[in-house]
């Protein structure tokens, strides 16, 4: 998806709602710029022990934010996103959610529970309002 979204964009090529958000954030990213363009890089292992971060995960992130947001779900997360907002740019505050968003992800994981949006929605509003 994020391959042929980015060489379509780059192309100058008709993209899908969906893939020109995901345009918007590639866009956002130029250390992924490189790998967005090779075709192998989709199979690559990013393994956080060497240092690698996932640019495939870390987009599909931003696209999850913006749904959750643009949906409000879970309830309060729209609320929240416009906490951090009012102190930082869109960019940033997607990446202060998207700690939250992974460590909920991770609590589930580990715990074999569903994962608990109110915890997600309480971490974001701690983050925004924390001096």
């Amino acid at each position: 998806f994020f391959l042929s979204a980015w060489q379509r964009h780059q192309n100058g090529g008709v993209l899908t709602p969906l893939e020109l958000i995901a345009a918007d954030w590639m866009a956002l990213h130029p250390e992924y710029h490189a790998e967005l363009s090779d075709p192998h890089s989709a199979s690559r292992d990013y393994a956080v022990e060497q240092g690698r971060t996932n640019p495939f995960l870390h987009l599909s992130m931003h696209l999850s934010i913006a749904e959750q947001v643009s949906i409000d779900q879970p309830p309060g997360i729209r609320q929240a996103f416009e906490l951090l907002r009012s102190r930082l740019d869109e960019h940033d505050a997607h990446h202060v959610i998207m700690d939250c968003l992974g460590e909920m992800l991770w609590t589930a994981q580990r715990s074999g529970l569903p994962p608990d949006g109110a915890a997600y929605v309480d971490c974001v509003q701690r983050r925004a309002t924390a001096r």
